[in-house]
């Protein structure tokens, strides 16, 4: 009977152990993850900028440009300490859905769209950086993550107090 429970208690183990491993995100996929939504970001908030009246969506915006800016070179810096070459960033079809919505709105609408996007953006983001922190396989990119999500907190901070 001890046998049967130690063998059952090694499965489960085991079963927990693999699932474990396949949370983590590969590295490849956290650099196009982290660069496409650094880059998104940027160029939301670029465009949120050249059109919006809204001081607090405008200060957002500026701190999005500078603060993703920085995790750009966080995440690049880290990557080229692991031994890694990330390749240039690149939105993907969501993201560049987004920024077309963006672009087609206009005004309050505009405004609108965007604070919506960066909460889940943000959201996601924050998910990304979490998870690569505790698991990723590449220790300067899981401090670099560690060092980015609270900066992120914030950035979702900030958003529940915009308007």
């Amino acid at each position: 009977m001890l046998g049967r429970t130690k063998a059952a208690l090694a499965g489960a183990c085991a079963i927990i152990f693999a699932g474990a491993l396949q949370a983590a995100t590969p590295t490849p996929i956290f650099l196009a993850k982290a660069g496409a939504s650094d880059l998104y970001e940027r160029q939301a908030s670029q465009l949120v900028l050249s059109s919006t009246h809204d001081k607090q969506i405008r200060d957002f915006a500026s701190e999005m440009i500078r603060d993703h800016t920085k995790s750009t070179q966080m995440v690049k810096s880290a990557a080229m300490r692991s031994g890694l070459h990330p390749r240039p960033p690149m939105l993907d079809r969501a993201q560049q859905g987004m920024l077309a919505a963006l672009r087609r709105a206009h005004g309050a609408d505009r405004d609108r769209k965007y604070l919506d996007q960066q909460r889940s953006a943000h959201n996601q983001a924050l998910g990304l950086m979490q998870d690569y922190a505790a698991s990723g396989s590449a220790p300067a990119l899981r401090k670099a993550a560690a060092d980015i999500a609270p900066v992120v907190q914030h950035h979702i901070d900030m958003l529940s107090r915009i308007r």
